[in-house]
């Protein structure tokens, strides 16, 4: 596949320099069918063409990088606020100034300065065998470094961005040295050595191989709902804990969008992401991948597993903290050994 890329670079250049009026150019890290129906139902809309490029987010932000002005990107779609952080580390993005998207979007859940705006909600929570764990023994994060958890506890490569932002919103919260502290008692307390990716943790718990387990909370619903008869049974062997609920409330983090820094195409952009805000395009979000809204207020169809676990307490710190916390983050896990 490696030998098509010049090819397919090729043909995606002389796609880009056809005329841009009624055309928008989407450098998206996300890879869900139901982004595509928002694609689709922005231009039944607006009656501008949306094309696609699909890649990793470091993929897309370095290629944003070296094409620099030349860059057809009129859009960034990636997720977690720490790539956000990186591709704005990268100066490949332009600050947006809307009303519509600033009165729409809590302030927690977006950039100060308007580089970016979170359009989905993803929560970071922890799962547990029932027949091993009390969980109300394990109610917050800071549990998992406790003592009494000693080689019960399964999670994935602290490389993983989802870690580093848990861990960079502890710092925020307490301070690098309390972050550490609860860093060094997780590896302290792992059933195995970090490995795969969010299901695997789940999966882990339910085969016995750990007892508690970090990953996204969609991650979970994807098994619950899976055509694999194994995988549904797998998810009913394990429970799930929304930590921190008497207190600060689960860790949020984002999947979000941003205008490229030399958008040919801005002003369609523009609409783009105030697109993103609508009720239509929050109702595909969340039915799309099991996310929650960012838009308060609003009546959409939500997962019914959403609606089955209730309301709950999500913590209100700035996701922009979590990439701003995130090198420091980095350098903790590196210290106490979290590989």
């Amino acid at each position: 596949m490696r030998r098509l890329i010049p090819l397919l670079a090729l043909l995606w250049l002389a796609a880009c320099s056809e005329p841009a009026t009624d055309q928008l150019f989407v450098y998206s890290a996300r890879h869900y069918d139901s982004d595509h129906r928002l694609y689709e139902a922005f231009t039944a809309q607006t009656g501008i063409q949306v094309r696609v490029l699909q890649g990793g987010s470091d993929e897309l932000i370095e290629r944003m990088s070296r094409e620099g002005i030349a860059s057809p990107a009129d859009i960034l779609i990636t997720v977690d606020a720490g790539r956000l952080w990186r591709a704005e580390q990268a100066a490949v993005l332009q600050p947006v100034s809307s009303e519509l998207l600033e009165e729409r979007i809590p302030l927690h859940l977006r950039h100060p300065e308007g580089l970016w705006y979170g359009f989905s909600q993803r929560l970071r929570v922890i799962f547990y065998d029932p027949a091993k764990v009390d969980p109300s023994e394990v109610s917050r994060y800071e549990d998992l470094a406790s003592s009494e958890l000693v080689g019960r506890v399964c999670v994935r490569s602290s490389n993983n961005i989802y870690n580093q932002s848990l861990l960079a919103s502890l710092v925020s919260h307490f301070g690098a040295d309390a972050a550490t502290a609860w860093a060094a008692g997780l590896v302290a307390n792992l059933a195995r050595t970090p490995q795969g990716g969010d299901t695997d943790q789940v999966l882990g718990v339910a085969s016995g191989e750990c007892e508690l387990a970090l990953a996204n909370h969609y991650y979970y619903i994807r098994l619950a709902q899976s055509q694999e008869p194994e995988r549904r049974a797998a998810a009913q062997r394990v429970g799930i804990i929304f930590p921190n609920q008497a207190d600060r409330g689960v860790h949020v983090n984002v999947g979000g969008a941003a205008m490229a820094r030399h958008a040919p195409n801005r002003d369609n952009a523009l609409q783009f992401l105030e697109f993103l805000a609508s009720d239509e395009a929050q109702t595909l979000f969340a039915l799309g991948n099991h996310e929650y809204p960012v838009v308060a207020g609003i009546e959409i169809e939500l997962d019914p597993m959403l609606v089955a676990w209730g309301d709950l307490v999500l913590d209100d710190l700035n996701v922009a903290e979590l990439g701003v916390r995130n090198p420091e983050a980095v350098r903790i896990a590196d210290r106490v050994g979290w590989r």
